[in-house]
């Protein structure tokens, strides 16, 4: 088995990113705030069980539903697009409901493992290879399990202004990531002339 750090790095960045577990600390606190503590381990568990889950059988159900990989990554790449413009601009974009849970609903799912993640794994595997997306995924999930463990412990360091700060930076990274999943997977040329 080859792996490609290159690779492995990008998909971890588009993950990081869609993810945005630093970005949902103020939600996080929120939820401790209401439903008491939250098990990190457990959140992160069931997070990559769901991730994994959609990594491995989402193509057979989108083959089911006589849709190919490309298109549903051009798809993919619009809900990124609108993740990052929430980031970005600070709308809401995508409603969530309210929902009532701690570990599982809804840090796991949808807050972690949630549409965009799910969407966005499946594109990015019409640019990578699956064990590189297994492993970003998993640098990903530990990054979560950190986070979920010393979330007051960011929130002093970061402060509510820095963590707007790191959710305007990674929109904007996402911003081009979503144009270069669009982009790849149509085949349109944007090659800069000078």
């Amino acid at each position: 088995m080859f792996f490609n750090f290159t690779s492995i790095l990008s998909a971890f960045m588009v993950l990081f990113a869609v993810i945005d577990i630093i970005g949902s600390i103020p939600i996080i606190l929120d939820i401790k705030a209401k439903n008491g503590n939250i098990n990190p381990l457990r959140a992160s568990l069931a997070s990559l069980a769901i991730l994994l889950l959609f990594l491995f059988g989402g193509e057979r159900v989108l083959s089911i539903l006589g849709v190919d990989i490309s298109s549903f990554a051009i798809a993919g790449s619009f809900v990124v697009f609108f993740v990052a413009l929430e980031m970005v601009l600070g709308v809401e974009i995508f409603k969530q409901d309210k929902l009532s849970g701690a570990s599982i609903v809804p840090i796991a799912f949808p807050l972690i493992a949630g549409a965009g993640s799910i969407t966005t794994l499946l594109s990015i595997r019409a640019e990578y290879n699956v064990q590189d997306i297994i492993v970003a995924l998993v640098l990903n999930i530990l990054v979560v399990f950190f986070v979920l463990k010393s979330t007051r412990f960011f929130e002093k360091i970061l402060g509510q202004t820095g963590i707007l700060i790191l959710r305007k930076i990674f929109g904007i990274i996402l911003l081009a990531i979503a144009i270069k999943l669009f982009v790849a997977n149509t085949g349109i040329n944007i090659g800069i002339k000078p």
